[in-house]
């Protein structure tokens, strides 16, 4: 099967692009999304940025000069900026917009634990952010307008030369050995350590589909604090045998000794690890809010309503599984078996089907209801700025 999940890779299979280029090399699809209309216009996505909930960035390259301003970002000054050279970026496009998260689920070819969110940035002539190498993969997929893109083969030592005293991580030398002109609708796939810098030649936006890649330190330490309070191993330290030592600031080696047997009695299951990282990579980044509903409908008629209409996740909710446990906003539960599989078509797909029956799946549904992390009904049409208001 080389399914392409609705044609988001061209010509090439699901299989061939992860045999091929996946963290390998880039891609560029042409007519990835033909007539790509965009996820937000100009004006939403000026409005996203307004907000403090919402992160955002205004670069600009003046007279050799770089400036980098962190939202929220005023309207009059955005209305005020000049016809080039700048570039507006909005991360987080999918948690606030249905057409984004739309669009972040047509590559569900990598886990959702993988994905980390859509960015859309928005280029005048002239703007960009400038030559730059990212720590993860992205497809970088145009929507009105165009930018060209100049990329370069990972160099040793090459990140490690940057401007200095510039607001954002550029290159000080780059040399780019290829360069694509994108189009609405075309797409350039880049993986981990390739220099990059886009350039728009006309009024236009990107989507930035990035993906999540922890750093080893982030993993080992975060894994290490939680499990902290877990770590049960009995007794104190004694040293009946201790000798005179003609130093008495030196360590004594049989402290030393000791404390590091206990370390290397540590050990840690499959399903430690597991359930560590559900938790982890499910939890929601700090500015993500969620919206429960102003008035609840009672658990009979919530039921009711999700057999007749079914039910979706909140923009914002990310459920991941693990053979029988599952994982939802950074917490961790395991439903009764005959619920399971309604379970995995739930964070599978996103949304679940009508016809549902089993009590124990609902009571689960209602108290993510109620909390804001999914809806009824399977139609999220009712827009960016908060389901069930």
């Amino acid at each position: 099967m080389s399914s392409t999940h609705d044609g988001v890779l061209g010509r090439i299979g699901t299989r061939a692009f992860l045999a091929r280029h996946w963290q390998k090399r880039p891609l560029l699809i042409r007519r990835a999304i033909p007539e790509f209309p965009g996820v937000v216009d100009r004006r939403e996505l000026f409005r996203l940025a307004g907000l403090a909930s919402v992160e955002s960035r205004l670069v600009q390259h003046k007279r050799g000069r770089w400036s980098l301003a962190h939202g929220p970002q005023s309207a009059a000054q955005l209305r005020r900026m000049p016809v080039g050279d700048w570039t507006l970026l909005v991360q987080g496009v999918n948690l606030h917009s249905p057409e984004a998260d739309r669009l972040l689920r047509r590559f569900k070819f990598i886990p959702h634990a993988r994905l980390d969110d859509l960015m859309v940035s928005y280029a005048v002539p002239g703007g960009g952010v400038g030559p730059h190498v990212d720590s993860y993969d992205v497809f970088l997929l145009q929507s009105g307008g165009s930018r060209l893109w100049r990329i370069a083969t990972p160099r040793k030592g090459q990140s490690d030369r940057l401007v200095e005293g510039a607001p954002l991580k550029l290159l000080r030398d780059f040399t780019p050995d290829e360069e694509y002109l994108l189009e609405p609708g075309d797409m350039l796939y880049l993986p981990p350590g390739w220099a990059h810098e886009g350039i728009a030649l006309e009024p236009g936006m990107t989507c930035s589909i990035g993906f999540r890649a922890p750093a080893h330190r982030e993993l080992v330490a975060e894994f290490l604090q939680r499990h902290a309070e877990k770590i049960d191993i009995p007794g104190v330290y004694s040293d009946p045998g201790l000798q005179w030592q003609r130093h008495p600031a030196q360590l004594p080696p049989g402290l030393v000794a000791q404390t590091r047997k206990l370390l290397s009695r540590l050990r840690f299951t499959r399903s430690d690890v597991a359930n560590f990282l559900g938790e982890y990579l499910s939890e929601p980044k700090a500015n993500v809010v969620f919206d429960p509903p102003q008035r609840a409908m009672s658990q009979p008629r919530f039921a009711n309503h999700v057999r007749v209409s079914g039910a979706r996740l909140d923009l914002r909710t990310l459920l991941l599984l693990d053979g029988q446990a599952i994982f939802i906003n950074g917490e961790r539960a395991t439903p009764a078996r005959p619920v399971l599989a309604a379970l995995r078509t739930l964070a599978n797909e996103r949304v679940l089907g009508p016809g549902q029956r089993a009590a124990a799946l609902f009571e689960l549904l209602y108290a993510w209801y109620v909390a804001g992390w999914l809806h009824p009904g399977q139609n999220d049409a009712a827009g960016a700025r908060g389901p069930n208001k």
